[in-house]
C-alpha cells in the first residue's frame, strides 16, 4: 500500500528537520576553553638584559614566559618611557603586539613614547629584532617559545605548547611588566595590536580586565568561518578544529572584554574580512567605535598610523576630548542616515557603498558618494544608490578624525 500524502509530507519534513539540526550541530561553535592560568599571569615577570638590542629611547629586555615542553623560556621587549617625567609624575602605558613577519619594534614604542605614553612592545613568537642568518624572517634566541602565527602546524602538541597559548601569555605578562614600573600609572592601561596581534588583541580583551580599553587593527575572531586561514579548517577534522576554535578562537573570549574597543580596518582587508569582523566587534559588552576607510592598507607602520587610535587613547586614559561617534542607524526606502554625536563640529560625511553582492569581501569594488550632515539634528543621510548591495558610513569632524557605522547589507539587516 502506498504511504498516504500527509504521511510523505510527515517523513520529507522530518528528514529537511533532521539535516537542519545536523547542519546546526556540526556549524555550532564550541563552549569556550581558558587555558591559561590568568592570575598567575598578573604576576610581573622576572626580567633579564638582552645585550646587543638597545636602541634610541628605548630599552631591550627578555622576561620570563610560560614553560614551553617543560622548559622555560622567555619573551624579548622593547620599553620606553616619555622623556620628560616630572619626579613622582605616573604616566598611561600601552601594550603593542605586532602582527605577522613582525617582531617587536622599538619604532612603535617610540611613536607612544613621544606622545606621552609608557610602552612596551614584545615579539610574541620567539624572536628577536635581527635578521635571521638564513636571510627570512627574525632569528630567534635560546629561550624561544613557539614560532608560527595561529599554531595550526602543532595542533597535535598539548595545548601548552602551542603558539597562540604562548602568546597570549607574552602579552598578559608584558602588561604586569609595565604595569610594575614606577613611572606607570597601573590603572591608565591600553592595547593594541596588528593582524596578528590584532587578533591577540581580541583574545587577550576578554582575558585581562586590567586593560581599560583595546584597539584591535584588522585582526578579529571567526576565522573558521571567513578568514585568510579558513581553508585550515576542513583539513584539520571536526574534533582538532572545534579545540582550537574553543580555546584560540577570539570568539571564544570576546563577549568577557568589558573595555571601551576602537576597531580599525579596511573595507577590502585580505585576511579579516568585514563579516567576522562584524559579528567580532558585536560580541564585547563595552563601548565600541569603528574606524572603517575604504581600502585601507594592511602592514605594520600604516596600521599604527591613523590619528583616531591615538585620539581613542588619550580620551579613554588621559580624559581628552572623544573621536565623533556614531549613535544610530537605520534606512527609510532609498534614503539610509546615521545619527552621531561629536564634541567639536562636523566637517564632511560619506556614504560607501558597494553593488558587489560578493561573496569575496576582498574583492569588492567600493565607491564613496558624498553625505549630507544636519548639525542641528546629530544626524546624516543619504540616498542609497541604485543596486547598492552594501553600505556604511563614514563621519569625520574638523580634525578628520573618523568615525564609521556599521555595514548594513541591503535586504539582509
Amino acid at each position: 500500500m502506498r504511504p498516504s500524502r500527509d504521511i510523505r509530507f510527515v517523513l520529507i519534513l522530518a528528514v529537511v528537520l533532521a539535516a537542519s539540526i545536523a547542519a546546526r550541530a556540526e556549524s555550532a561553535r564550541p563552549d569556550p576553553v581558558v587555558p591559561w592560568d590568568v592570575q598567575a599571569l598578573y604576576k610581573a615577570p622576572a626580567v633579564h638584559p638582552a645585550e646587543g638590542f638597545d636602541a634610541k629611547g628605548v630599552r631591550a629586555v627578555f622576561y620570563d614566559s610560560v614553560p614551553l615542553a617543560g622548559k622555560p623560556t622567555r619573551v624579548f621587549a622593547y620599553i620606553g618611557l616619555p622623556e620628560k617625567i616630572q619626579p613622582g609624575q605616573k604616566v598611561p602605558a600601552m601594550v603593542c603586539v605586532h602582527g605577522g613577519g613582525g617582531t617587536a619594534f622599538d619604532e612603535w614604542v617610540r611613536v607612544w613614547a613621544a606622545r606621552g605614553y609608557a610602552a612596551i612592545a614584545m615579539d610574541t613568537s620567539g624572536g628577536v629584532p635581527k635578521k635571521a642568518k638564513e636571510g627570512k624572517g627574525w632569528a630567534r634566541h635560546d629561550h624561544s617559545g613557539p614560532g608560527g602565527w595561529g599554531g595550526f602546524d602543532q595542533l597535535d602538541r598539548p595545548v601548552q605548547d602551542q603558539w597562540s597559548y604562548h602568546a597570549v601569555a607574552a602579552v598578559i605578562l608584558g602588561h604586569s611588566l609595565l604595569r610594575s614600573l614606577p613611572e606607570v600609572d597601573a590603572e591608565r592601561t591600553g592595547l593594541t595590536g596588528i593582524s596578528w596581534g590584532g587578533y591577540l588583541t581580541c583574545m587577550v580583551s576578554g582575558l585581562d580586565s586590567r586593560f581599560k580599553l583595546a584597539i584591535p587593527v584588522y585582526g578579529c575572531g571567526f576565522l573558521d568561518e571567513d578568514s585568510a586561514w579558513v581553508a585550515q579548517f576542513p583539513h584539520m577534522g571536526t574534533e582538532k578544529a572545534q579545540r582550537w576554535l574553543a580555546a584560540f578562537d577570539p570568539s571564544s573570549h570576546l563577549p568577557k572584554a568589558k573595555m571601551p574597543m576602537l576597531w580599525v580596518t579596511g573595507t577590502n582587508d585580505f585576511a579579516y574580512p568585514f563579516g567576522s569582523l562584524q559579528k567580532s566587534y558585536r560580541l564585547p559588552t563595552g563601548l565600541r567605535a569603528l574606524c572603517i576607510r575604504v581600502r585601507f592598507a594592511h602592514g605594520h607602520g600604516i596600521g599604527w598610523k591613523p590619528d583616531e587610535i591615538y585620539a581613542f587613547a588619550d580620551h579613554v586614559l588621559c580624559g581628552k576630548r572623544d573621536l565623533p561617534r556614531i549613535t544610530g542607524q537605520g534606512r527609510d526606502g532609498q534614503k539610509v542616515w546615521a545619527s552621531f554625536r561629536s564634541p567639536v563640529p562636523a566637517e564632511k560625511a560619506e556614504l560607501n557603498f558597494t553593488k558587489d553582492p560578493g561573496p569575496k569581501w576582498q574583492k569588492r569594488l567600493w565607491e564613496t558618494i558624498p553625505a549630507r550632515i544636519d548639525a542641528a539634528t546629530g544626524r546624516v543621510e543619504a540616498d542609497l544608490p541604485k543596486d547598492a548591495a552594501v553600505y556604511y558610513f563614514n563621519v569625520f569632524d574638523k580634525d578628520k578624525l573618523c568615525a564609521s557605522s556599521e555595514h548594513a547589507v541591503v535586504g539582509g539587516q
